[in-house]
């Protein structure tokens, strides 16, 4: 696990493996970066990482620096890799590992007819069942898992400008909304279920809005139990918040999740947002599944009984 610096420590430049299951995002997160400002390269042998990272071309010497390693890479080797990336000098080393459902990469693969390169003459789902098993121990030995199942292009760039873009502290804190009936979060550290609530699906007037809409919000803040789990959560993150930076772990994600992800998730997400940020916290806020179309199907599966009114 990479450690934060304490504050008025001398920060070493970054060295982050970005590695995972082949279609997972890996050449999408190293154009990002790149354009941060960081030195990238892809598909580096492993012979070669110490003198990329301590060459005479790289002229930045402070510069982060973010190789790209997967199945395809000579001398890539799951079980070594994680003391290679640690044994160089002079940097913070760091491993990230993305990942994504089998069922994304699957339809990833198809619609750019690519073939997966462990399954060059078989169907792509052998060979991503190959991947996996074979990067098991690495994504075990990951500082971060990052699922980009979910992700689309522009919201995979924003995370990483959270994560990558900047010095802290402090964890990156991501407070997130979304809707069990779509899946539930593959990547929280915490996840409260708001499905205890009436819904305002149900209501006519609340149907149309968001819970980002002042009058969900307070048709949610009314019901009975909502400010009460608020306060406890409240309470919890300001409690181990600063002991995570303390402790090392550079992410961290709060999940609030109801049947369709756009009302009571979203306002329990926002209202957070504001808790934390009143208590001197920086937390990004993200709506899953807020810009999917509301489905009467979809909210029915609380098996709550409709609300009356307002």
């Amino acid at each position: 696990m990479s450690r934060i610096p304490r504050r008025g420590a001398v920060r070493l430049p970054r060295l982050l493996l970005v590695t995972g299951m082949s279609g997972a995002g890996k050449s999408s997160v190293l154009d990002a970066l790149e354009d941060m400002g960081w030195d990238t390269v892809d598909n580096l042998p492993t012979a070669l990482v110490h003198d990329f990272v301590h060459g005479a071309d790289r002229s930045r010497r402070d510069a982060h620096v973010a190789i790209g390693m997967d199945s395809r890479s000579r001398g890539f080797d799951p079980e070594r890799l994680p003391e290679l990336i640690r044994s160089v000098e002079g940097v913070s080393p760091e491993i990230l590992y993305l990942d994504a459902t089998g069922t994304e990469l699957m339809r990833r693969y198809d619609e750019t007819r690519r073939r997966h390169p462990l399954a060059p003459d078989r169907p792509a789902e052998d060979g991503v069942a190959r991947e996996r098993n074979l990067t098991a121990t690495l994504r075990l030995a990951a500082d971060s898992v990052l699922d980009t199942t979910d992700f689309t292009p522009a919201d995979l760039r924003d995370e990483l400008r959270r994560r990558y873009g900047g010095e802290t502290d402090q964890p990156v804190l991501t407070i997130m909304s979304f809707g069990f009936a779509r899946g539930i979060s593959r990547t929280a550290d915490y996840v409260f279920d708001l499905r205890f609530l009436p819904n305002p699906h149900w209501v006519e007037e609340l149907r149309p809005l968001t819970g980002r809409d002042a009058p969900v919000r307070d048709y949610v803040a009314a019901q009975e139990g909502f400010e009460a789990l608020l306060d406890r959560v409240e309470g919890l993150l300001a409690e181990v918040l600063p002991r995570f930076g303390t402790a090392g772990k550079s992410y961290v994600e709060v999940a609030f999740g109801c049947t369709g992800g756009r009302h009571r998730s979203v306002a329990a997400a926002v209202g957070m947002g504001e808790r934390l940020r009143a208590r001197g916290f920086s937390p990004n806020i993200r709506h899953r599944d807020l810009s999917l179309t509301s489905s009467d199907s979809i909210e029915d599966e609380s098996g709550l009984e409709p609300a009356a009114s307002i």
